[in-house]
């Protein structure tokens, strides 16, 4: 299920996409805003998923409450059938792509082939170190796609309607998958919960080898970002 992206989380999943192609593929970094009516004397945390339209017999959208629900028994929270449920927990989801575009430097080296003292021009950096002998020359525009994805998870008490919680979390990778992105979303999206209404942060996730998440613990970055131990990625679906 699709819901719209508002301009405040674009541009700043665009900000952490730059982090991304400037080299920053250890983690990844997603942004959530929290808005909260949530009762602290709360002890019956019983819930069942609201489903809509196309997601009433998806098996994508099974698949997404899969990772919520595991993130919510965190909380003691208890999935059950609809009717004996305290709240319903709707879920909202989108991926999109992007171009960003990147202002480059562009070198000059003044011997084409080799550079002082004999060293091949083909080494990593000619004969001078990446900045040549005299820094850069110029620069050129070159354009990256990226694909923004976003989580929204709403809360409302069964009987009467009223939203209790509404989360998003958004992040921008290279991966178009709005599936592999989940696992990153869900864990950001619930980490310490419930939030206070009107949070705005961005938590840190780490990246394996195999670009799943990482069991490791990310280091912090700054005093505003919220960084944990994530969940491990669903397994690859097959293809028949």
């Amino acid at each position: 299920m699709n819901f719209l992206i508002k301009a405040p989380c674009r541009w700043a999943a665009l900000m952490l996409a730059a982090l991304w192609l400037a080299g920053c593929t250890t983690y990844v970094q997603t942004q959530v805003t929290a808005f909260s009516d949530w009762s602290g004397s709360d002890a019956t945390r019983t819930y069942a998923f609201a489903r809509q339209g196309e997601q009433a017999n998806s098996i994508e959208q099974t698949t997404y409450e899969t990772l919520v629900a595991s993130e919510l028994s965190k909380y003691n929270f208890h999935q059950v059938p609809d009717a004996s449920a305290r709240y319903q927990v709707a879920l909202a989801y989108s991926v999109r792509g992007d171009l960003m575009t990147v202002r480059q430097p562009v070198y000059y080296d003044p011997w084409p082939m080799y550079g002082p003292y004999g060293r091949p021009f083909w080494g990593p950096w000619g004969g001078w170190g990446p900045y040549g002998p005299w820094g850069p020359t110029g620069y050129v525009d070159q354009s990256y796609p990226v694909y923004i994805h976003a989580l929204q998870i709403r809360m409302t008490d069964r009987k009467t309607g009223r939203e209790v919680y509404k989360v998003t979390a958004v992040n921008s990778t290279d991966d178009a998958s709005l599936y592999q992105a989940m696992p990153y979303l869900t864990r950001s999206a619930l980490a310490d919960f419930p939030l206070g209404n009107g949070t705005v942060r961005t938590v840190t996730l780490p990246v394996d080898k195999n670009g799943g998440v990482s069991n490791e613990t990310a280091a912090s970055l700054n005093s505003n970002e919220r960084n944990v131990v994530p969940a491990p990625a669903p397994a690859a679906k097959s293809v028949d």
